[in-house]
Parts: C-alpha cells; structure tokens; sequence
C-alpha cells in the first residue's frame, strides 16, 4: 500500500470502532496519529502546503474518535484541547501559506503529544 493512502486508511479502519480505554483501537488511533504527525513535519520543511492542510484534516478526524475521548479527566481535556488548537493553527498556517506560522504550530503540536503522554504515564504509574 502506499504511504500516502496508509493514514486514510488507517482513519477508515477506525470509523466505528468501539471506544477503548486502552487496546487496539486507541492503538490504531495512536499510530496513525503519529504518522500524519510525521507527515506534517515532512510538508512543514518543504513547505509543501496541500500535504499540510490534508494530514492536518486528517488529524481533525482522529479527533472526533470515541477512542479519543477515553478520559474524561480535567487535564487530559486539556491537552486534547491543546491539541486540537495546534491542528487548527496549522490549517490556517496552509491556507496562508505562513512559513513562520506552520512550524510553530507544528511544535505546538508535538508539545501538546509529549505532556499529554508524560500526564498518562504518571497517571498510570500513580494508579499502581
């Protein structure tokens, strides 16, 4: 399959999924959150601005998945919130063609990604 259609299809695999608190479906979702992620970067540097308005659609997507929504917890709201910000910034850096812009927004993203793994981690590791 080709690469580009793997984050399609991966979106397309998940439509319907049940929600999971953990288990395949939020892995999925993970996994093809992390290769549009990986997408964008590529599209940032090379301003490649068609490529960055669709994977940062498709990430808008993966947003809208019950699987995303598996907490509820105040501060996992928060980084989703962020994260959803992030997306949103880099649409409009697409749209304007903004080469300072979109790489902020795409740091912003990843920062959203990291805390929000650091928070589920020590939530995890607290729990135990």
């Amino acid at each position: 399959m080709g690469r580009r259609l793997w984050c399609t299809v991966a979106l397309l695999a998940l439509a319907g999924g049940p929600a999971l608190a953990q288990g395949p479906a939020l892995d999925r979702l993970m996994r093809a959150k992390l290769y549009c992620s990986q997408k964008i970067l590529e599209a940032v540097v090379t301003s490649r601005w068609a490529e960055l308005d669709t994977r940062s659609r498709e990430l808008e997507v993966l947003t809208n998945d019950p699987a995303w929504t598996m907490l509820k917890a105040p501060e996992y709201v928060k980084h989703s919130d962020s994260f959803r910000t992030a997306v949103r910034a880099l649409r409009e850096a697409s749209a304007k063609r903004d080469l300072e812009t979109a790489p902020k927004a795409y740091a912003a993203l990843t920062t959203s990604c990291v805390e929000c793994h650091r928070y589920l981690s020590r939530s995890r590791l607290a729990g135990k």
